[in-house]
């Protein structure tokens, strides 16, 4: 069913705009609902969305709720999922995202290791050099020129990153840019979202081979490894490949282009950080809390019937559940009455969802923290009089309820403070 002919986002239970054009007011609206809610996804599949922070936490703890839809979900062990359901890719998959228990551990345990505090930390030097490299490109063009910070910068970044971790060659980096957001629109029609998974799968296959040719000290590698002496199959090496490049990436990119747009529209919140008030490791909690770039994360599933005491909600066993971190980051009973509204000094600004809780807590979460932090000290330093090319109700977000950004982030660099071949890294 395509989004033209989808009903309004009203009634019982609540359809999901596909579109995302919406993400905050769709999120007040469902937590108005009560902590859980019943609510339809594309083609009509019901599941339950989640937007108490209380009850989020202790449902991503429960023993007995699972991402595998293989072992959990009947309507997919069944058959009544349709085969071309256009967001099949987020429960067909066989990797640490939609994997329980021991198979979870099991998945996780290789890419762990890779994305440990001493290694990540170690990635400081080339983050920072990779941001002045980014920022010198921006600088060429001339100070009235409308840029999209998005595709040239924020985009980039995480993208450059991620493919040094993964050792992703130069021939590949813009391919996947193009290929992976798509599997984070919710708005495709059948065809069109086998297609772009098609093209995700397609690329990660030569990244493959690219790295059984010329192995090297990476995590592709070691992934490589790892399904070489039979401890993953080879669909999940492809597919725990898809979860890096794809879910670590989409978190960066959002934040980077939110927090952009908050600082653009909250003057005195940015004077504030750039006089050294407020530390940037805070705004970058804020950033997350007030905008979670994983605005709603699916699936997960009941393994028996759930009774949660604190909120009288009763879940049954099979039941669908969908998290949603941008209704819980807005939450007033967590972050106070003005909840809405973008505040450096707040108090609760850590105490977010953003990279998820539990078992399945967001492996790069410290590396997406370091890079927000080190990207909008250095652009902000290096572009004091950067602002908005058009007003920022006209920001077009993008077609999704699961990712939170914007489509395109159009800019005005104003004059820079370093010219062009300034190479020296900024202060974190």
């Amino acid at each position: 069913m395509t989004a033209s002919t989808q009903a309004p986002p009203t009634g019982c239970p609540y359809r999901l705009d596909p579109t995302g054009s919406d993400v905050q007011g769709e999120a007040s609206a469902l937590r108005e609902r009560g902590p859980a809610t019943r609510v339809l996804l594309p083609g009509d599949i019901p599941a339950w969305s989640v937007t108490d922070p209380g009850l989020i936490r202790r449902l991503l703890t429960h023993p007995d709720i699972s991402k595998d839809a293989s072992r959990h979900w009947p309507a997919y062990t069944s058959g009544r999922l349709p085969a071309d359901w256009p967001l099949r890719i987020w429960v067909d998959v066989r990797n640490a995202l939609s994997a329980y228990g021991e198979e979870h551990r099991r998945l996780r345990r290789p890419l762990a290791a890779a994305f440990s505090s001493r290694r990540v930390r170690a990635l400081v030097p080339q983050i920072e050099k990779l941001v002045h490299t980014l920022l010198d490109e921006l600088q060429s063009s001339g100070p009235d020129e409308v840029v999209d910070l998005r595709a040239r910068f924020a985009w980039r970044l995480p993208l450059l990153v991620a493919g040094a971790i993964l050792g992703v060659g130069e021939d590949l980096h813009d391919d996947f840019r193009d290929a992976v957001g798509a599997l984070f629109a919710t708005d495709l029609a059948p065809e069109e979202a086998g297609a772009a998974q098609a093209r995700v799968y397609e690329l990660i296959g030569r990244l493959i081979e690219q790295k059984k040719a010329k192995p090297g000290d990476d995590v592709t590698s070691g992934l490589i490894a790892t399904q070489q002496t039979g401890d993953i199959s080879d669909t999940e090496l492809r597919d725990s490949l898809v979860l890096l490049i794809g879910a670590g990436h989409e978190t960066t990119v959002n934040a980077l282009d939110h927090g952009t747009v908050n600082l653009l529209t909250h003057r005195d919140q940015l004077a504030r950080v750039l006089d050294g008030e407020v530390a940037w490791d805070h705004l970058t909690e804020e950033v997350l809390r007030h905008q979670a770039p994983i605005a709603t994360i699916i699936m997960r599933f009941a393994v028996t019937d759930v009774a949660d005491e604190a909120t009288g909600v009763t879940f049954a066993r099979g039941d669908a559940l969908v998290i949603n971190y941008a209704a819980a980051g807005r939450d007033p009973d967590a972050h106070g009455p003005d909840a809405d509204k973008f505040d450096t000094s707040r108090t609760t600004a850590r105490d977010h969802l953003a990279f998820g809780h539990g078992a399945h807590f967001c492996l790069g979460a410290e590396l997406a923290r370091i890079e927000i932090r080190i990207a909008l000290n250095a652009l902000f330093t290096r572009f004091p009089d950067l602002q908005l090319a058009v007003p920022c109700e006209d920001l077009a977000p993008l077609p999704s309820f699961i990712s939170n950004g914007h489509v395109s982030l159009p800019v005005l660099l104003g004059r820079p403070t370093a010219s062009p071949t300034h190479s020296t890294p900024a202060a974190a």
